[in-house]
């Protein structure tokens, strides 16, 4: 009896047992073990992310010049797909039927219960449509989202665009997830953190037809986005429109500045594109092809890539500086008799009037000139080695903002050169280069190269007459307290003392007033330049001009380059003048418009090919 009653025991707390871990198990899956609470929450009530609205992006002047514009997102989860019409579905959204079996198969890589982006940028008509006939697709949803609209259609290169985030920068960014969007080039880029907003989330509770019903307990587990911070930047996008006008179907670039604050009114870099085609279902196939074009309409020519030897837009830089050494004076005359020769180095040089000192040197740019100014400077018996003074010399240019990148607040900037004792010592053995090697840096040729914002600001730095700020665009952005702005309040002293900018100054203004800028005149205004015809090895040569206006107290500093355009005088001074006119006065005065029409119809990228009949 004993031995029966205690199996009785045992048998009983074998079942007892059995059921305790039973019991705790239900517990466990049902209340505990939030990974089935979820598995089956899913099935109904859909966790949505809210996208934040954007920032906007304002000009200077108050126009809006990029918003957001209302697409939607076709999400699916695989785990709740039954058979459907795909034909149907492929006709509402215009896709293929291979597509439709592509991103199924990623989607269920990526997660079968998660859901996953099937197709993007669809329009609010089309999503309509397609919304009448959701209830025959379990498994698929749609959410709103905003992509980038730009009512101006102008500033490509400086605005930059948008796109889906890529793997590298998921790694290093928490913040976004797969399938969000944020800046990739120009200002979308660099001010991101400003523009993108925070995300927020709701929970959706959704019926067996795949219909919203509602939000999960009204809300109370939602999350509400937090819009992006709107920005205004220094941009005249009426004065950018126009000057992209004056340089359509031309390569090159205009940057226009206002030289007491550093704020870039135009920056145009031509050929250029229509920032709209970078937005959309067709971004993908639009981007293709501006990376296929032979022009290149993706490449900020301003400030990027190689840069570009400023002719004799360089001169009055170079007088400043002799200047300053004390090897120059300003009524000192070197002779000119169609150039400048030392043994067997030549540099040719236009006919011109007689010199009768620095400025009038500077008005008829000669090239003579500045080669002895050049020499002078290097050969000073103060430097022991001709290292030494090109050491020297290169430091001037530095203070300029020459040969480093001046930080400009968009991606892709190009440092330029300025050539360096080490890099003539490796090309010419250490000692065995002197001044004559090098002799056309006196003229802005050369291993000289500047990108054009480098040239606009050190123009900016003669027009203030010894220093400037930092290019940039940004203005205020909106409930801003980090202080940002800072960085473009900080002045940059050149080493050029200010008693030596009035006679190269004057030199500027005879330029326009009665040497090889005469066209880039305005009534009413004291108009100072520099025009530099730019050797091209590769062909025709380029057109350069620098200005800016009034003399005294200048408002805006313009430069112009265009590529295998011949003399500065032919295409970059008179578009230089139409955008300083353009900023002035509002407008263009009516014996100037022939010069406009001119510069808008001229095509030099594909140039019309005279008949015997025809004359230019």
């Amino acid at each position: 009896m004993d031995i029966f009653k205690n199996r009785r025991f045992v048998i009983l707390g074998i079942f007892a047992s059995f059921f305790i871990v039973y019991a705790f198990n239900l517990f466990y899956i049902q209340i505990m073990d939030e990974s089935y609470t979820a598995l089956a929450n899913q099935n109904v009530i859909r966790n949505v992310t809210v996208y934040p609205n954007r920032g906007l992006i304002y000009d200077r002047n108050g126009t809006l010049i990029v918003e957001n514009d209302a697409t939607y997102e076709i999400f699916v989860i695989p785990k709740q797909l039954k058979t459907i019409d795909t034909a149907l579905f492929c006709q509402l959204l215009d896709i293929e039927p291979q597509f439709f079996k592509d991103q199924l198969t990623k989607a269920r890589g990526y997660s079968s219960y998660v859901p996953s982006s099937f197709l993007k940028n669809i329009s609010v008509e089309q999503y309509a449509t397609f919304q009448e006939h959701l209830y025959m697709f379990p498994g698929f949803y749609g959410d709103i989202r905003l992509v980038r609209k730009y009512p101006q259609s102008s500033a490509a290169h400086v605005l930059g665009y948008t796109g889906e985030i890529g793997q590298k920068q998921l790694e290093l960014q928490p913040y976004y997830a797969s399938g969000d969007y944020m800046g990739i080039s120009g200002l979308e880029s660099t001010y991101e953190p400003f523009l993108r907003g925070h995300k927020g989330s709701k929970l959706i509770l959704v019926d067996k037809f795949n219909r919203e019903q509602g939000s999960f307990k009204d809300g109370l587990y939602d999350t509400a986005a937090i819009s992006g911070h709107n920005l205004t930047v220094t941009l005249d996008i009426e004065l950018q429109a126009y000057a992209e006008r004056l340089m359509q179907n031309k390569r090159g670039c205009v940057v226009a500045i206002e030289p007491s604050t550093g704020e870039i009114l135009v920056m145009v870099s031509s050929p250029s594109y229509d920032p709209n085609l970078l937005t959309g279902r067709q971004r993908g196939n639009n981007y293709a092809k501006l990376q296929k074009d032979t022009l290149r309409p993706l490449f900020n020519r301003a400030i990027s890539g190689g840069a570009y030897p400023p002719g004799s837009t360089f001169k009055s830089l170079m007088a400043l500086m002799a200047l300053q050494e004390g090897s120059l004076q300003p009524n000192d005359v070197y002779p000119c008799f169609g150039g400048y020769r030392l043994g067997s180095h030549t540099v040719g040089c236009h006919a011109h009037g007689p010199l009768k000192n620095l400025s009038s040197a500077i008005q008829h740019s000669c090239n003579a000139y500045f080669c002895y100014v050049f020499k002078n400077v290097i050969d000073q018996s103060k430097f022991e080695t001709t290292d030494d003074a090109l050491a020297k010399w290169d430091s001037y240019l530095y203070s300029f903002g020459l040969g480093n990148k001046l930080g400009v607040d968009i991606p892709g900037e190009h440092s330029g050169h300025v050539p360096t004792p080490e890099y003539y010592n490796k090309i010419y053995d250490k000692g065995r280069w002197k001044s004559s090697t090098i002799i056309s840096l006196a003229i802005g040729q050369g291993e000289l190269g500047l990108t054009p914002l480098q040239m606009a600001n050190m123009t900016c730095a003669i027009a203030n007459r010894g220093y400037y700020y930092t290019p940039h665009f940004l203005k205020r952005i909106e409930a801003d307290t980090t202080n940002y702005l800072e960085r473009y309040t900080q002045k940059h002293q050149t080493k050029v003392e200010q008693r030596y900018f009035d006679e190269v100054v004057e030199g500027l203004h005879q330029t326009v007033e009665q040497g090889t800028g005469r066209i880039a005149q305005l009534p009413g205004y004291e108009v100072c330049g520099k025009t530099g015809t730019v050797e091209n090895p590769h062909g025709k040569d380029h057109s350069a001009f620098i200005t800016f206006a009034p003399k005294v107290d200048p408002k805006i500093v313009v430069l112009v380059f265009v590529e295998n355009s011949g003399f500065g005088s032919a295409f970059a001074a008179p578009i230089a003048s139409l955008v300083m006119e353009k900023y002035l006065n509002d407008t263009i005065a009516d014996k100037r418009l022939y010069l406009e029409k001119r510069m808008i119809e001229t095509d030099l990228i594909n140039p019309k090919v005279l008949s015997s009949n025809e004359t230019p």
